[in-house]
């Protein structure tokens, strides 16, 4: 069987459920609003009544999308009592309902079309979300090659601080380093437009993954414009992925599970050729 392409992979996330109907109805519905782009996909209709569980689960998709770093400890404990057992694969099923249509969005931005976008779902309620996301789209996405390492490791820290990922800050990427990646680069993301040490590439780049961060239904033409003007096709669809890809932290984040793995400074990482993370 042959590996599915990336387009695949985000039909078949489109086509998760949290394994709640009416609970996957809500999040999506809630993530389009909150993000002003049309919701994925919906298993059916919102129900004629909310309960106080839909309700807590509703607040807690829509502070996800709209800033997830505003999540706090009362509302991080309403939203895992109200989910029970089910609440990482519910905190997944947001993160795709959040994620997916800011992808469509960039994606037409660049006029690259809506990967993964099928008239007719076929609603899949047995593969866990969680394995299709985590072991599947987001290693698959990390084996694409089209980027050079700084470009990637460069968009990667800027959605880390974006979502203050504490433990996605404090790593840094072997192969990134070794391709000419360093400290004093990095710390020049912050205020990336007046940075020396970052080519015109990488601001293009950097103002794309902060479109699609933080207005996503709103891309500005010049935002587009540049990052067509230095990548390729296939560059740019890595670009938008590897966005998602590295959103993926705004799950942890969200449960409070992003503690990094030093107590001080930077640990290094490489990712292998399966796409997985290495530690040194």
């Amino acid at each position: 069987m042959s590996e599915p392409t990336p387009s695949e992979r985000l039909a078949g996330l489109v086509a998760s459920s949290s394994g709640d109907s009416n609970a996957d109805t809500l999040i999506r519905l809630t993530c389009g609003r909150a993000l002003a782009l049309p919701a994925l996909p919906t298993p059916g209709d919102l129900a004629d009544e909310r309960t106080k569980e839909l309700s807590v689960l509703a607040a807690f998709a829509e502070q996800f999308s709209v800033d997830v770093t505003n999540i706090g400890d009362n509302q991080r404990t309403r939203f895992l009592a109200a989910a029970g057992d089910n609440a990482f694969r519910v905190a997944v099923a947001i993160f795709i309902a959040d994620f997916v249509p800011r992808v469509w969005a960039g994606c037409e931005a660049l006029d690259l079309g809506h990967p993964g976008r099928t008239a007719d779902v076929q609603w899949d309620r047995d593969t866990d979300p969680i394995d299709a996301l985590l072991n599947g789209f987001v290693p698959a996405v990390a084996r694409l090659s089209k980027l050079d390492p700084v470009t990637t490791e460069i968009v990667r820290l800027r959605g880390a601080a974006a979502h203050h990922c504490r433990l996605c800050q404090s790593l840094r990427e072997v192969h990134a380093l070794d391709a000419g990646g360093s400290e004093d680069m990095y710390r020049q993301i912050a205020d990336f437009e007046s940075a020396d040490d970052l080519s015109d590439a990488h601001k293009a780049a950097l103002r794309y993954v902060d479109a699609l961060i933080w207005t996503p239904s709103q891309i500005d033409p010049s935002v587009a414009a540049g990052v067509r003007k230095h990548f390729s096709g296939k560059q740019m669809i890595e670009l938008t992925l590897d966005v998602m890809r590295n959103a993926a932290n705004k799950i942890a984040v969200s449960l409070a599970a992003d503690e990094p793995r030093v107590a001080e400074g930077t640990e290094r990482y490489e990712v292998d050729e399966a796409g997985q993370t290495i530690f040194a």
